[in-house]
């Protein structure tokens, strides 16, 4: 029996789909164990349709087979420690890394890398993703904050649920959005026939995407996001829906053409900003990262074309 309270983040979210999430199985296992009865919430049996609240008791009974993802101890090569000290680990990650390990990933991870390197991680959070107060997805590189106290963790959840962080990330999008500036407010849930990909629906959640020119290019503009608010695949999706999908993302609209010419394996998108008040010591911090190889090669190649 696995157990466990609905964190803030999943209120609202549908049984399958939250639980997923929250426990790193896949929609379509978290549906068949609902409906074998296999899931409670609050002590009372639980559909795949019914909505998560935040502070529920959820209870799993897990197969034995369906075992949860293990952190392997590896250190990763390009990943580089920004600040260290006794609440907080500041790490720049490298695309092709994943925060923490789940199910159907095999590959390496923030967590598994710190554990490696002997740095002590705060113990709250599921075993598998402690100390991880935000995430950034495989393919994305940038700044990630992880709590390395019990307090750090606390504050600095709470700090993200408020949205006092300042996120910002350097994208290259395709075409030139009109206006140069502006705001994307457009709900997001998960996409209808794929699990694993997120789309604007209007039964999703409140999502909130800024923009900012940078540089327009032939084909292509350089904008500087902040994100209000910190949905699953966000900036991706928002792009796409006003049509200004991401140089190197197929998934969400971009060409593979265009992405081959540009020797891209993966989006453009770098989380280049990090700022937040500092769980010890109360001071604001702000952290930064210059863009990897790939994507300043990318860039290079567009300002000559």
């Amino acid at each position: 029996m696995t157990v466990g309270l609905v964190p803030d983040g999943l209120d609202g979210e549908r049984v399958d789909a939250g639980l997923a999430r929250m426990f790193g199985l896949s929609r379509a296992r978290i549906a068949e164990l609902a409906e074998g009865g296999a899931v409670r919430l609050d002590g009372k049996p639980a559909t795949k349709s019914d909505r998560l609240h935040a502070g529920a008791l959820v209870e799993v009974e897990l197969p034995a087979s369906v075992d949860a993802p293990v952190v392997v101890p590896e250190e990763v090569a390009g990943i580089r420690i920004v600040h260290d000290d006794a609440d907080i680990v500041v790490v720049d990650k490298p695309p092709g890394v994943a925060a923490h390990p789940s199910l159907g990933w095999t590959g390496p991870s923030i967590v598994g890398h710190l554990a490696a390197a002997g740095f002590r991680i705060s113990t709250s959070g599921p075993p598998e993703r402690q100390g991880i107060v935000q995430r950034l997805d495989v393919g994305t590189s940038g700044l990630m904050v992880v709590a390395k106290s019990e307090r750090a963790y606390t504050v600095l959840k709470r700090a993200f649920r408020a949205r006092t962080v300042n996120k910002v990330y350097h994208a290259l999008v395709r075409g030139h959005p009109d206006p140069f500036s502006g705001t994307i407010e457009a709900p997001i849930g998960r996409h209808p026939g794929r699990d694993w990909k997120m789309a604007v629906r209007a039964d999703g959640r409140h999502a909130v995407t800024h923009y900012d020119m940078l540089e327009a290019f032939r084909g292509v503009t350089l904008v500087q996001v902040h994100l209000e608010t910190g949905r699953t695949h966000q900036i991706r999706v928002h792009f796409q829906a006003v049509g200004h999908p991401l140089v190197g993302d197929p998934t969400y609209g971009g060409d593979p053409v265009q992405a081959a010419l540009l020797d891209l394996d993966r989006q453009w998108l770098h989380a280049v900003e990090l700022g937040f008040v500092h769980p010890g010591s109360g001071d604001e911090v702000t952290f930064t990262s210059e863009y990897p190889a790939d994507l300043a090669h990318a860039l290079s190649m567009v300002e000559t074309s």
